[in-house]
């Protein structure tokens, strides 16, 4: 596992997303409600990737077909997709967004 430079915290809107390469996975990073989350970029359903789905809370909303995923935990909360997204740990140091992936 490592600490992942995810780019300055001021980048980031509340309900904006953006997507990272971490070594050889995607990682869709999310600010909502104040809080940065960062899951897997890949929706369990399809393969879609999560990142520029629209976010309602804490959940995100693949684009594709609408499963709906919790960014605390990774759930899938909607069909179509029934099976969850990793979730990485973020931490702030200074200005910077840093996501632990393995």
């Amino acid at each position: 596992m490592q600490w992942i430079d995810a780019g300055s915290i001021s980048e980031w809107r509340d309900g904006e997303t953006k997507s990272i390469l971490a070594g050889r996975r995607l990682v869709a990073i999310a600010r909502t409600e104040g809080q940065f989350f960062a899951i897997e970029d890949i929706c369990t359903h399809d393969g879609a990737e999560l990142a520029g789905g629209a976010i309602e809370g804490t959940e995100i909303i693949c684009p594709r077909h609408g499963a709906r995923f919790c960014l605390r935990t990774g759930q899938a909360l909607s069909p179509p997709a029934y099976e969850p997204v990793q979730v990485f740990e973020t931490r702030i140091e200074a200005d910077r967004l840093w996501v632990l992936c393995g």
